[in-house]
């Protein structure tokens, strides 16, 4: 009997000892870690792009907003960001100086004593003088303030303490005096009640400039019969009687009547409207 030896080795199990099979383990796992470590390392690349271009996106914001900041801080402390040039249009009896000082506003001012304080500043102008009726403010060019005025007229003039008084349209008494009258204005004298002096001016505004300009005098001359007779004093020479109450609506009929009359005399408008030369009746 003949026995035949198989020498093919790989069809043989070895064995193999606990520390050949630790180091096999260990071979195993640095194999892979070190194909993790590959596939990161081919990542770095744009990892690191993306780390530097959002480091410059923040950078690239952090000096716009330091930028503005500094534009902004430069602007106010610079000239154009103070009033400059003023411009006022629109005044006739207030000088330029008179409105900027009712209105409170100085040349080197910041522009932002004016943008966004328009109505107040409006407010305080009319409360320091009666005479302004409408005021604007705006400024352009950075710090160029223009002022845009309507003033109340002058309606007349007031005896008081040795002065006259200036009277406005809106019926309102300034305190703006001077020793004798002035320009085509009448004077009014005898009112004793300023609701009565205010309807009075009122109406004497209401009329036509070429009506106003004849009239001399204005004299509160209450009756019995009409409480409310003025007596007017005409630079024609003639002399006019009329309501307060009726005073705009009829003396239009004045210069028509005046027109009619062959000697100076009486124009009585407080009840219908007709004429008689003086001494006569």
């Amino acid at each position: 009997m003949s026995f035949k030896i198989n020498r093919d080795k790989s069809n043989r199990h070895v064995a193999i000892t606990p520390w050949e099979k630790y180091q096999k383990e260990e071979q195993e796992r640095a194999s892979k870690k070190t194909g993790r470590v590959h596939r990161i390392g081919a990542k770095l690349p744009r990892l690191k792009q993306q780390k530097h271009r959002r480091l410059a996106q923040r950078m690239g914001l952090l000096i716009s907003i330091f930028l503005v900041l500094l534009i902004i801080s430069g602007y106010f402390i610079s000239p154009l960001s103070h009033i400059g040039r003023v411009q006022v249009l629109g005044n006739h009896e207030l000088s330029k100086s008179k409105v900027l000082a009712i209105s409170g506003i100085r040349t080197g001012d910041s522009v932002y004593s004016v943008i966004g304080k328009e109505q107040k500043l409006a407010k305080v102008a009319k409360q320091n003088n009666p005479r302004v009726k409408q005021i604007s403010f705006s400024v352009s060019h950075f710090n160029r303030l223009t002022v845009r005025l309507k003033e109340y007229q002058t309606a007349g003039f007031v005896p008081a303490n040795g002065y006259y008084r200036v009277a406005l349209t809106s019926g309102v008494i300034s305190k703006e005096r001077q020793k004798q009258p002035s320009g085509s204005y009448p004077v009014y004298d005898r009112f004793k009640k300023p609701d009565v002096l205010s309807q009075m001016i009122k109406q004497y505004a209401k009329l036509p400039q070429k009506i106003q300009s004849g009239i001399s005098e204005i004299q509160f001359s209450p009756t019995q019969a009409d409480p409310n007779r003025v007596h007017l004093y005409m630079n024609d020479g003639n002399e006019v009687y009329a309501s307060s109450l009726t005073f705009a609506s009829k003396m239009a009929y004045y210069p028509s009547i005046a027109a009619k009359m062959s000697h100076k005399g009486i124009v009585n408008l407080e009840v219908g409207a007709y004429s008689y030369s003086f001494g006569g009746k």
